[in-house]
Order: structure tokens, then C-alpha cells, then sequence
């Protein structure tokens, strides 16, 4: 479980001090056995893992991490929970993100049944997602880069699902699209490049 930095810990035999007091920098790693979690009653102990990714190109995480865990090995304790960000983008994409599980108020049996739907549409979003990336055609669909992020803005499930909204979208505005593009002839060979992104995404 991952606390924040101003909780109060307590080590074997010392005082109470916070987190933000053990000295984290970047590229840092802290390990204590045995910990007392806040300076309530009825916590036990934990063990305690502080990292705090290195820099990296110029660019640094905000803060560290302080994970209490029953876990013995701070590497181990590392490489389980990096994998929640992927977890969670997956929880993402099943809810808000897409496919808004949550308001479906399901029974439990259509519950079941609309997972197993989502798990074979999720995994065809992902595969088409993937299949317009190794064609170069993504910065049609979304925008690639945003100022102080390192890591692509989308998924390959968000590429696969929306770039076959936007497909859908010229069928509807074809006409329209057509006479705005005329509007501007001198943009006509950037225009011509995303007709041929959408012919290439829709027949993948």
C-alpha cells in the first residue's frame, strides 16, 4: 500500500518521525523491517520500501514512493507495484476509459458475460491499436506528445478503439469534409496523407 510522505513511522526502539524526514532523494532506495505505521492504535507492523526513480533526460518524478508491504525485498517490492500502472490502465479502459462497465448495473451472470465481451473486444482494440502504430498512422487519430511527459499520451487499446470512431466519422461528414477541404488547396497534400492514413487504418 502506498502512503504519503508526511505519515508518521516509527522504527525499533526510536521516535515517531514522517516519512519526508528519512532523507529520499533520486535514485534512492530505503529498506526498514518492522515498522510502526501512524501514531494511531491498532496498526501493527510493516515493512517499509522507499524508491525514488532517478533522473532521467532532464526529467525527475515529483516525489518518491513509501509503500508499506509484507514483502522482504526491496526489488521485489519495486517491480510489484510498477506493475499497477498497468492494472489500472486497464481498469481505465473497462470503466471511464471505455467500455463503462460500471453503469451497466449488471447481475452478477450478465455481469460475467459482459467481462468475457469486453475481454474479446478489448483484445481486438489492442491488436488493430498496435497494427496503426507499426503503420505510422497514429498522430492522425491522437496527439503523440505533451509538454513534460515522457511516456505516449495513448494506448494501443485507445488507438484501436477510437481510430475506428473517426473512420466511422468520415462516412458521416464526407460531403462536409470535402468542401472544407477545397477551402484550402494549399494544405491538399496534407489533407491527401490523412485520406490515405484512414483507408490504411479501416482496411487493417
Amino acid at each position: 500500500m502506498r502512503i504519503k510522505q508526511d505519515t508518521y513511522i516509527r522504527q525499533s526502539k526510536g521516535n515517531y518521525q514522517q516519512l519526508s524526514e528519512l532523507g529520499l532523494t533520486p535514485g534512492m532506495k530505503l529498506f526498514h523491517s518492522g515498522v510502526n505505521y501512524t501514531k494511531k492504535k491498532g496498526f501493527g507492523r510493516f515493512n517499509l520500501a522507499a524508491y525514488w526513480k532517478r533522473k532521467y533526460r532532464g526529467s525527475c518524478e515529483k516525489q518518491g514512493w513509501f509503500i508499506l508491504t509484507n514483502l522482504s525485498s526491496i526489488d521485489e517490492v519495486i517491480q510489484v507495484y510498477q506493475s499497477r500502472s498497468g492494472i489500472e490502465s486497464l481498469f481505465k479502459d473497462c470503466k471511464t476509459g471505455g467500455y463503462n462497465l460500471e453503469r451497466t448495473k449488471a447481475s452478477i451472470e450478465r455481469l460475467n458475460r459482459l467481462v468475457l465481451l469486453i475481454a474479446m473486444a478489448y483484445t481486438i482494440a489492442s491488436l488493430k491499436g498496435d497494427k496503426t502504430r507499426c503503420l505510422h498512422q497514429q498522430k492522425y487519430i491522437c496527439r503523440l506528445k505533451e509538454v513534460a511527459r515522457s511516456q505516449r499520451r495513448h494506448s494501443n487499446f485507445w488507438m484501436g478503439l477510437y481510430g475506428l470512431t473517426w473512420t466511422i466519422g468520415w462516412d458521416f461528414c464526407r460531403v462536409m469534409v470535402e468542401k472544407l477541404m477545397h477551402l484550402n488547396r494549399s494544405k491538399i497534400q496534407y489533407f491527401q496523407q490523412g485520406l490515405k492514413a484512414m483507408y490504411l487504418i479501416k482496411n487493417s
